[in-house]
C-alpha cells in the first residue's frame, strides 16, 4: 500500500518548534498517545503518521508534509477526513493545504461521477460557460417558484438551483416543490429542445436523505443540491457512490466559512471548496464570488477554481460555481478570470427582471457567447 500525505502549514516561532509540531500531529491524527509508548511493530511502523518533510515558508510559517497509512482510513470518508485534520483543527496555528491520496487511497476515493465531462454531455453544451439561476426567495408559493424555473429554462438557463434556504417548509414542502419544478423544467425543455436540469436542495433529517434523493429522482430532477456543512462531507459521498440514484451533485458552501476565513486556522480555500469537494464526489462546487458581500478575494476565487479543474487532482474535475454579486455586467470579468469551465450563478440580479426573468438569461447567454 502507498501512503497518503497531507500538507501543514504550522505557524511557529522557528523550526525547531515547528518539527515538534509536526511529530506532535503526526501522534495527535493516528495513535493519540505519547511518543514513548507507542507500540513497536505494525504500530510503530505503519499506523503511526510520519513526518516526511519540513521548511520555512516565510517568517514564521512552515510547511509539514506528513504520511498516514491507508489502514487508518479503511474506506470511510468520514475516518480520512478526521485523519486528515480531526484533533489538530483544535489547535491554533495550524492550516490544511494541501492533500496526496497516493494510489491506494485514489482507489477507493475515485471523485465525482459526472465531472465536467458528464455534466456537458447531459446539458448538450460542449463549451462555453454555464448559466444557474437560483429559485428564490424563501416564503413563495410552489406554483411562483414552478413559475421562475419554468422562465428560466425556457430562456436556455442550463442548471436551475432551489435557494439552499428551501427545504421543507410549510411554504414550499420539499415534495410539492420538487414535482411542481420538476415538471415546469420538463415542460420548456420541450417547448424548446433544451437540456435544463433542476437541481432541488436535499432536505430533511438525516435519515430522510436517501428518500428524499430518490424522490427527487423519480419526480424528474436532473441532480442535487446539498449542503456539506450541515449533513457532513460523508453525505455526499454516499449519494455520490449510490448505484440507484445516478444524479450529478452540486455542494453548497453554507455553514463552512469558518473553516477558511481565519489565516491560521482550518482549510485553505482551494482545500475546502475544490479538494475535500472532489474527494467527497462532488460535481460542482458553489463558492462566494469575488466581488460580492462575502469577501473572498480574486486569488483565492481563482484558486478554488484551479482545484476544481487542475487534472492532477482526485479523480475526474469537476465545475467551480461563484455566486454572489454575478451579473450580466460582469460576464465578460469573470469569462477572462475562470475560463470555460464554470457555472455562473444568479441570483439577485436575477429576480430583478421580475417576470421579464427569461431576459436576464437571454441576456447572459448572449454575453458568454460574445466572449
Amino acid at each position: 500500500m502507498s501512503r497518503f500525505t497531507v500538507t501543514y502549514r504550522i505557524f511557529a516561532s522557528n523550526i525547531e518548534e515547528a518539527k515538534q509540531r509536526a511529530e506532535n500531529i503526526a501522534l495527535e491524527q493516528t495513535v493519540e498517545i505519547p511518543r514513548d509508548i507507542v507500540p513497536k511493530g505494525y504500530i510503530e511502523d505503519e499506523i503511526l503518521g510520519k513526518v516526511e518533510e519540513i521548511g520555512q515558508e516565510s517568517e514564521g510559517t512552515f510547511k509539514a508534509i506528513i504520511s498516514y497509512s491507508p489502514d487508518s482510513v479503511g474506506d470511510e470518508l468520514a475516518q480520512l477526513n478526521n485523519v486528515i485534520f480531526g484533533n489538530s483543527s483544535i489547535q491554533t496555528g495550524l492550516k490544511v493545504i494541501d492533500l496526496d491520496l497516493g494510489e491506494t487511497l485514489a482507489s477507493r476515493f475515485k471523485g465525482p461521477r459526472f465531472g465536467i465531462k458528464g455534466l456537458r454531455q447531459k446539458l448538450g453544451r460542449p463549451t462555453g460557460g454555464m448559466i444557474s439561476p437560483v429559485i428564490k426567495p424563501q416564503g413563495s408559493s410552489v406554483e411562483d417558484l414552478a413559475t421562475i424555473a419554468y422562465l428560466c429554462a425556457l430562456a436556455g438557463a442550463d442548471i436551475i438551483k432551489d435557494d439552499h434556504g428551501l427545504t421543507n417548509q410549510q411554504m414550499a414542502p420539499f415534495k410539492q416543490r420538487v414535482e411542481a419544478i420538476s415538471a415546469a423544467v420538463a415542460k420548456a425543455n420541450a417547448e424548446t429542445g433544451g437540456n435544463a436540469l433542476y437541481f432541488p436542495n436535499i432536505a430533511g433529517h438525516v435519515g430522510e436523505i436517501d428518500a428524499f434523493a430518490k424522490f427527487a429522482k423519480e419526480a424528474g430532477a436532473g441532480g442535487l443540491l446539498i449542503m456539506p456543512g450541515h449533513f457532513g462531507f460523508a453525505a455526499i459521498d454516499h449519494l455520490a457512490r449510490a448505484p440507484d440514484l445516478d444524479l450529478p451533485i452540486m455542494a453548497h458552501p453554507a455553514f463552512l466559512g469558518p473553516y477558511v476565513l481565519s489565516e491560521q486556522l482550518g482549510f485553505t480555500h482551494a482545500m475546502m471548496f475544490g479538494t475535500l469537494q472532489r474527494l467527497a464526489g462532488t460535481d460542482i462546487s458553489v463558492f462566494p464570488n469575488v466581488g460580492g458581500r462575502f469577501g473572498f478575494t480574486k486569488e483565492q476565487c481563482q484558486s478554488i477554481a484551479k482545484a476544481c479543474t487542475e487534472d492532477d487532482s482526485i479523480g475526474q474535475t469537476m465545475l467551480p460555481s461563484p455566486g454572489g454579486g454575478m451579473s450580466v455586467e460582469r460576464a465578460a470579468d469573470m469569462a477572462g478570470m475562470y475560463g470555460d469551465d464554470v457555472v455562473y450563478l444568479l441570483g439577485g440580479s436575477l429576480l430583478r427582471y421580475q417576470d421579464k426573468i427569461g431576459e436576464g438569461i437571454r441576456d447572459m447567454r448572449t454575453a458568454l457567447d460574445a466572449i
